[in-house]
């Protein structure tokens, strides 16, 4: 009797105990060690941060750099979204925000990528103030995403998609930030956004089961390309298949189109899925911008790192088979890659400066993210 009474009473207290916190995702050494890479590249951008709030690129100061950073700032407990450096950067954000509901400079030209990146900031802050500017900056992306309100109808292979601002014609690139950015600010993934998105995304991917596009026609490795528009744009180019030139798919493309597929609520099992999942496990790297030719396979590194990191995070599977079937625990082989290759003042830089990668204000908030993901539970 004693006995059982005593089981109960461990029972009971078992049952009373607070739960243990998760696992973290990575051992505790790199754990540790990531995290001060992270604290070094904080530190490194804080100390860049203009008078004026913002962080500078092309001699300006810049909203996008800005909110990327800004973003960084409000995701790390050290700083959050209440450190007086996240403050002035989210200041100087919504200085940017225009009667439309979009967040940009008119004159640059960048309405979509600016406006996206800075509600990604915005919904990092957690303020409830920011509530009814986050709900503007929704609905101006989704009116400048392309469809049969500008004379496109889903035949059409702009539709669904976004570029960088009115009549310029969507990309790849543009359209993942854009869903990414209304999904972080919490868009309900029932919207026809993400459908619509779909659409063009799919209309990407070198897979001639579900791309309606003659360029994708005969065999295709799943990967996915630039943009399906004017006939279709890789920016790696063309390779011969099958004995002609066909679009090049690399990298940075198959991994925001992919992680923008599970964004969408494709299923697992969908032959997209499937199709992007096989080209990850053949040209699975962390040393250069997968299937880019040779001489160009560092430009767009840190942007790759980056929608790595978010893809894989959305897939959630901690390892990921290289085609010989070896393991890759693909968030400790991240976390080990950009520690190496941070410099002694804490940032990033590319020396191949295509897409703006010898800022080191926009390179190490690149690594930042693709870090701050990595650590994720």
């Amino acid at each position: 009797m004693h006995t059982l009474i005593r089981v109960i009473v461990l029972a009971a207290a078992v049952a009373a105990a607070p739960p243990e916190p998760p696992a973290p995702p990575l051992g505790l050494v790199l754990a540790t060690n990531t995290q001060a890479g992270i604290a070094k590249g904080l530190a490194y951008l804080a100390a860049g941060q203009r008078a004026d709030g913002g962080w500078e690129a092309f001699e300006k100061p810049h909203p996008a750099i800005t909110s990327l950073v800004v973003k960084c700032l409000c995701q790390d407990e050290k700083y959050g979204p209440h450190h007086p450096a996240a403050q002035r950067g989210l200041e100087f954000i919504l200085r940017h925000a225009q009667p439309d509901g979009g967040i940009y400079i008119e004159s640059d030209g960048l309405p979509n990528y600016q406006t996206s990146v800075a509600l990604m900031a915005l919904a990092a802050a957690k303020n409830p103030a920011f509530a009814e500017r986050i709900e503007k900056a929704q609905k101006f992306l989704k009116k400048l995403q392309w469809d049969d309100g500008e004379g496109h109808e889903a035949s059409s292979p702009w539709f669904g998609g976004q570029g960088y601002g009115k009549h310029k014609r969507p990309d790849l690139s543009n359209t993942q930030i854009m869903v990414e950015a209304l999904r972080q600010s919490g868009l309900p993934s029932d919207d026809p956004a993400y459908q619509k998105a779909l659409v063009f995304i799919s209309r990407c991917q070198m897979f001639d089961p579900s791309n309606d596009q003659s360029f994708a026609d005969g065999p295709g490795d799943g990967g996915f390309v630039y943009t399906p528009a004017n006939g279709g744009e890789s920016m790696a180019g063309t390779e011969m298949v099958a004995g002609r030139p066909r679009l090049r798919s690399y990298g940075s493309m198959t991994y925001a189109g992919f992680k923008s597929l599970l964004y969408a609520n494709v299923d697992r099992d969908d032959p997209r899925i499937k199709a992007a999942i096989e080209w990850i496990t053949r040209q699975y790297t962390l040393d250069r911008n997968p299937n880019m030719p040779d001489a160009q396979s560092a430009e767009g590194l840190y942007y790759y790192y980056y929608v790595f990191a978010r893809a894989l995070y959305a897939w959630r599977q901690e390892t990921i088979l290289d085609s010989t079937g070896g393991p890759h625990p693909w968030r400790r082989e991240l976390c080990e890659k950009l520690l190496s290759l941070q410099r002694s003042d804490g940032s990033w830089v590319n020396e191949k400066d295509r897409w703006y990668e010898g800022n080191p204000h926009l390179v190490t908030a690149y690594s930042i993210l693709a870090l701050q993901t990595a650590l994720e539970p």
